[in-house]
């Protein structure tokens, strides 16, 4: 398949035309303090029932601070992998809306909970997705070979093992993380954090919006601001399966994040981040769930009043590993903070 650089170009830059439309040509001066890394996750429409951690700041809500953030996530999806062991044909998008409650328990604890719900349909993105590439990179082959239909099916051995109705909503599996901030940052010293988390078997499993055992998770998350306007952060992350998906086996993962925000101004910013997730499924014989996931990320976060913000990023999945990622994500967050 041909490098995809252009690609990524043309989609970032709706994001990033709306981004500039709302900047002045002479920002304001500072603070240190950013917004955080986008809390994004394993898009992939089997590996994802699997606890993902999303991404997040080494930093601690204040003590007694509570943050609710509405999340909505449109992925599309599009794999056909043909081989004598296994089969995957998947075609269809995911509308992913998540409440996240997060919750400032003390001075360097900090205490979270996410309940998502899912929706797979045909989507809207189909068609923007093929005009882009049909003038970059070329439309392709699976998204050629499949049409505009929906299509879910995962088989193995000749036997059909996981497939879903289009149109059907259902919640997902929901997920309790705990943060604990070990270092504060000093004009040396990066800010470090350890999470924990632990998913609870909430999402319907028959149609696989859930995996119906628990996951546990652990991690770490550290960030350091330079040069008055940037903002580096890194979380890297542990996750212990239990249970089957499709009669499958699951084995623990690992993923990381890196990402860089600049600071156009106190109530803006731009981030790019780069992610990987290994996956939870080894010899299946298929390559979109035996290879893990390299993508990229790319959005803004503007302050629309002193306790609303308002994020939209889109990811993009990379070939550093080839026929596993879901091929484009687009989301927006609106988080309101109530605080004494």
């Amino acid at each position: 398949m041909a490098v995809k650089a252009p690609l990524w170009s043309v989609r970032y830059r709706v994001v990033l035309a709306s981004l500039l439309l709302s900047v002045f040509f002479e920002p304001a001066l500072v603070g240190a303090e950013g917004f955080g890394p986008f809390p994004v996750r394993n898009f992939h429409p089997i590996q994802q029932l699997v606890l993902n951690m999303p991404g997040d700041r080494a930093a601690v809500l204040k003590q007694g601070v509570l943050d609710v953030r509405l999340e909505l996530a449109e992925t599309a999806t599009v794999f056909r992998d043909e081989s004598p062991q296994a089969g995957t044909t998947m075609k269809f998008e995911t509308l992913r809306s998540g409440a996240f409650l997060r919750y400032g328990a003390t001075a360097r604890w900090e205490l979270s909970v996410e309940v998502p719900v899912l929706y797979r349909s045909r989507g809207f993105m189909d068609g923007p997705i093929e005009a882009v590439e049909r003038v970059t990179t070329g439309v392709s082959p699976a998204r050629k070979a499949l049409g505009s239909g929906y299509v879910f099916d995962i088989s193995r051995g000749g036997r059909t093992i996981a497939s879903g109705r289009e149109g059907v909503v259902g919640l997902g599996d929901s997920t309790i993380m705990s943060k604990y901030q070990l270092l504060l940052e000093t004009t040396s010293m990066p800010a470090l954090s350890i999470r924990t988390a632990i998913k609870l078997p909430t999402g319907d499993e028959g149609q696989f919006f859930g995996s119906g055992s628990p996951d546990f998770g652990f991690g770490l998350a550290a960030e350091k601001g330079f040069a008055g306007r940037w903002v580096v952060y890194g979380n890297l992350n542990g996750v212990v399966p239990t249970g089957r998906i499709a009669g499958l086996a699951l084995h623990p993962t690992i993923s990381g994040i890196l990402a860089v925000e600049y600071l156009w101004s106190e109530n803006l910013s731009i981030t790019a981040q780069f992610d990987y997730y290994s996956t939870p499924f080894h010899g299946v014989g298929t390559r979109v769930l035996d290879r893990g996931v390299t993508e990229s990320v790319a959005g803004f976060s503007y302050r629309l009043t002193s306790h609303l913000l308002w994020q939209a990023y889109a990811v993009e999945n990379l070939d550093f590993i080839t026929g596993s990622a879901a091929d484009f994500t687009l989301s927006t967050l609106l988080t309101y903070r109530i605080q004494s």
